[in-house]
């Protein structure tokens, strides 16, 4: 270490004092600020170590399970920030170290525009920089820790940031288990221009593979060359011809031995691999070009992208199905949390593998979940429908109150234990039983089940803190429905103590998280689709107000579902205000709804109902017995409606 000047110790001194980062100048001046002999630098890069314990873990809150798996492992679909996700599956003993493949597909951090099939507008990624690699840096971190000690990991990337990834990849998980650079084509391109350009054309993605240890043994596959059998002369090699054979012989050229007996070349003659030419009637032998041999890191005979699902960034099935042959075997656990379309679950259902997805768009959740309930055996979705394995659908961070409500008592404590990151361990303080821990301090959850007529005021905070008084730390926490507090602050205080109130429902948590509220973002235009926003915290559905005329315009004969009111219900420490119309994301439509799964059809974005007054449109011939309309604001709550044809000729 170099020794450091009197102004530098006091700057340095002052920085850990007011717990500010140092800049980069400094990383390597003192040992304990790198634990790497180099490592990727940036402005606001966190430790390992924090970003492990200060994630927010959400609880998993099942919503649907499709299927009839009875005990044990059910795949899962879960809707939410995947590293508040991910951080909650650390405490699964069925997932934590027992992850054999993952692969993602992250936003690609390119302000670039992307066209998908009919040269429709896909997506525009809009993290940059430093912002976006802090932003995937945290989701590996946890992504290591789930895996398995011979598990592998797959980053699907464009050639815009893989460098700075690879280095991060490298600090990980380990420049030593880094296995492979593969490419892989991307969608051809028709360069119309003519003369001198900007660039080269980029044809392939990479794909960065990475080994959790030294334990990864992989299974290449083999794949046949393209190239047509051919036919050599046995002169063209150098050997003299004669009449040896019964049929015809050859004789080994000058300083050369015997290649055939008399047994082989009978054998090969049988088997069509030996011929007399039919022109000069010399000797020839068959050499096949289409050979199988193993599969390298060259991957040009697939391409990244697919549009089946009509899903922009949609990943090739037999892309999938190649990485997980090569990586996992039947009955492993296969993760993808930027799951999109739903390629990776698809490709590990139909090749036997157990998988779990994850995703923060409501439109990526649909979309899987159509794709899973229509599956094909073949891959590229193709041959015979199967039956999907049963999975589950769960929300992460955005809640159906109700639903919590309904469970049983001790699955409600449970619950809302988790939801404000509490430890569950019973206790006993001067008599009164308290249910857990946050951090240091005691909480209790009060029993509204129980105490039916009893309301949490400021007489229930004074009687509790007669019975504990001194006993308790500076802080008590109390979980309650917000219906059964009777005052609006966040604590009251009492001598040494403040007794905090949890309500639920409750958006923003201040006391407990040292990062505000920040709500999961739905896209209103396709362009939109792959926005990421770290999400914090918990909230709970509150569906939309909305109203809306439904027509049917005869000239046309389109069916007319015109927008009048939109607005989002949203609970929050701070007052949010929209105007009409502002928070709408999306309409989707099912138009055969067959009353128990949405299973949509089409999709209409805000963006794009702007333009057109708000109204949404389409051939009234498309209806087939009911629909199913779902509104969506960008917080991902619903409104739901179901139409028939006759709804629209009122």
């Amino acid at each position: 270490m170099n020794k450091l000047s009197e102004e530098e110790v006091k700057f340095i001194t002052q920085c850990l004092k007011e717990g500010k980062p140092l800049p980069d100048s400094y990383r390597y001046v003192i040992p304990f600020e790198t634990k790497k002999e180099y490592e990727l630098t940036y402005a606001e890069k966190e430790r390992e170590e924090d970003i492990l314990a200060d994630t927010m873990a959400v609880p998993l809150q099942p919503i649907k399970t499709f299927g009839n798996g009875g005990e044990g492992w059910a795949n899962k679909l879960i809707f939410g920030d995947n590293l508040q996700v991910l951080k909650s599956l650390m405490n699964d003993s069925q997932v934590r170290e027992k992850v054999k493949l993952i692969y993602i597909d992250p936003p690609f951090a390119t302000k670039q525009e992307f066209r998908g099939s009919l040269d429709q507008k896909a997506y525009q990624d809009k993290i940059a920089g430093a912002q976006f690699l802090e932003f995937l840096r945290k989701r590996l971190v946890f992504l290591r820790e789930l895996l398995s000690d011979d598990g592998a990991i797959f980053v699907h990337l464009d050639y815009r940031k893989k460098h700075y990834v690879k280095a991060l990849m490298d600090e990980i998980f380990g420049e030593n288990n880094f296995r492979n650079e593969i490419a892989v084509s991307r969608i051809k391109k028709n360069i119309q221009e003519r003369g001198r350009v900007r660039k080269l054309n980029e044809e392939f993605d990479t794909i960065l593979f990475y080994s959790k240890s030294e334990k990864l043994l992989v299974f290449p596959p083999r794949r046949r060359s393209s190239k047509p059998d051919r036919w050599h002369s046995f002169e063209a090699a150098g050997y003299r011809t004669g009449m040896d054979y019964e049929l015809f012989g050859f004789k080994p050229g000058q300083n050369r031995h015997w290649r055939w007996t008399k047994e082989k070349a009978d054998q090969a003659i049988e088997d069509g691999r030996l011929r007399a030419n039919p022109n000069t009637g010399k000797p020839e032998y068959l050499v096949s070009a289409s050979k199988t041999s193993l599969c390298n890191n060259l991957w040009a005979d697939l391409t990244s992208y697919s549009f089946k699902w009509n899903y922009p960034t949609e990943k090739n099935e037999k892309l999938l199905e190649r990485i997980i042959n090569i990586a996992s075997e039947p009955g492993d656990i296969v993760l993808d949390c930027f799951a999109g379309s739903g390629t990776t679950g698809a490709g590990a259902e139909k090749l036997g593998r157990r998988w779990i997805m994850i995703d923060c768009g409501k439109l990526a959740i649909y979309t899987i979940q159509k794709r899973l309930l229509n599956l094909r055996e073949g891959i590229g979705n193709r041959e015979k429908r199967i039956k999907t394995k049963p999975f589950t659908l769960y929300h992460a961070g955005l809640y159906d109150y109700q639903m919590i409500k309904q469970l049983p008592w001790e699955q409600y404590r449970e619950f809302v234990l988790k939801l404000f990151q509490c430890r569950n361990e019973r206790h006993r303080i001067a008599g009164v039983d308290l249910d857990g821990y946050l951090n240091a301090d005691d909480v209790l959850v009060f029993n509204y089940e129980k105490h039916k007529d009893v309301v949490l005021d400021r007489e229930f905070i004074d009687d509790l803190h007669k019975i504990l008084g001194e006993r308790i730390r500076e802080k008590l926490f109390i979980i309650a429905p917000a219906a059964s507090v009777s005052f609006l602050e966040d604590y009251i205080e009492k001598g040494k103590t403040k007794y905090f109130v949890l309500r639920i429902p409750y958006s923003i948590i201040g006391e407990i998280h040292r990062k505000g509220f920040t709500h999961i973002k739905q896209p209103v235009s396709e362009m939109d689709i792959n926005d990421t926003v770290d999400a914090v915290g918990f909230d709970f559905i509150q569906i939309p107000e909305v109203e809306c005329k439904y027509s049917l315009d005869k000239r046309s004969k389109e069916c007319v579902i015109k927008i009048n009111k939109f607005m989002s219900k949203v609970i929050s420490k701070t007052p949010m205000k929209f105007e009409n119309l502002e928070t709408l994301s999306m309409v989707m439509v099912d138009y055969n709804h067959d009353g128990e799964v949405f299973d949509f059809d089409e999709i209409f974005y805000a963006e794009d109902l702007k333009q057109n007054n708000y109204e949404v449109r389409f051939n009234s011939t498309k209806i087939n017995g009911q629909m199913m309309i779902i509104y969506l604001d960008i917080f991902g709550n619903e409104k739901r409606e179901v139409k028939k044809f006759k709804d629209f000729r009122r």
